[in-house]
């Protein structure tokens, strides 16, 4: 598929896109404790089940996912990242890979129990079109399983709204309410092996001086050593459960109010 055919649809991420080693270094570091994994689990255990992940970008997550799942998908808009997840994936019998959008998922309607997109695509009033997708692609009983960032934490989220002033993480959450989703907050800290990995992180995530700020701020946090850094990252899991007998009216409904204060933020 050739980006002219997408491009209307996909908007770039800021930072796997173009430093895919740096976000390795990312990925690594988040969730050192598995508090995100610990909730997802408790929301909807995926073991024997058949799983979808929306926004896979290389792929990081799909073997964890493989260890318990009967079958695995991953599902990503980027070229480069789908060659990168095939890579990833290689000797995984139950995990496969596809290039495709999150508002036209090549996935057959009630196929997968387990959605899941983590801090990809889903970050509030506009993303009404995957919202959809999801819910065709669901048996009934399969759940949508949203990982976003909790821009009211701090320091995390106090360096994204100096970058995104008008990010209303509030609207964010109305909006998931709305459309019948669970939220839980997870605390998790993130765990650096030296100060030049957490500042190569923090450069791809935030703007120039947003960036300094929070190196500055993170270094003096650890005592200015320079490994074994940690950061203080929460997030938040927005849950919804497809019914198994009659959708009462609503249910399904995902509110199409505009809310210009909830554009997408920088995302991990």
């Amino acid at each position: 598929m050739r980006w002219s055919s997408r491009r209307a649809e996909v908007v770039p991420s800021p930072n796997i896109w173009y430093y895919q080693a740096d976000y390795e270094l990312e990925n690594r570091a988040q969730d050192s404790g598995g508090e995100i994994w610990r909730v997802l689990r408790e929301e909807h255990d995926w073991t024997g089940l058949d799983v979808l992940d929306v926004g896979c970008g290389d792929g990081f997550h799909l073997p964890r996912f493989a260890r318990d799942a009967r079958s695995v998908l991953g599902v990503e808009p980027h070229e480069p990242l789908v060659r990168s997840a095939l890579k990833r994936v290689e000797g995984l019998s139950n995990v496969d890979v596809r290039m495709g959008r999150a508002q036209r998922l090549p996935v057959r309607s009630a196929s997968v129990d387990v959605v899941h997109a983590r801090t990809a695509y889903f970050f509030g009033p506009g993303c009404e079109p995957g919202l959809a997708e999801a819910e065709r692609v669901l048996r009934p009983g399969g759940a949508i399983l949203i990982v976003d960032l909790d821009v009211t934490s701090e320091p995390y989220g106090r360096w994204m709204r100096a970058d995104l002033p008008h990010y209303d993480p509030g609207a964010v959450e109305r909006f998931f309410a709305r459309a019948g989703f669970g939220c839980r907050r997870v605390a998790t800290e993130w765990r650096f092996a030296t100060a030049a990995d957490l500042e190569a992180v923090l450069k791809i995530e935030f703007s120039r001086p947003v960036a300094e700020q929070a190196i500055a701020e993170s270094l003096q946090r650890n005592g200015n050593r320079g490994q074994d850094l940690t950061l203080p990252v929460s997030y938040r899991v927005h849950t919804r459960v497809k019914p198994t007998g009659l959708v009462l009216p609503g249910h399904s409904a995902v509110s199409g109010e505009e809310d210009s204060s909830s554009s997408s933020p920088r995302m991990p």
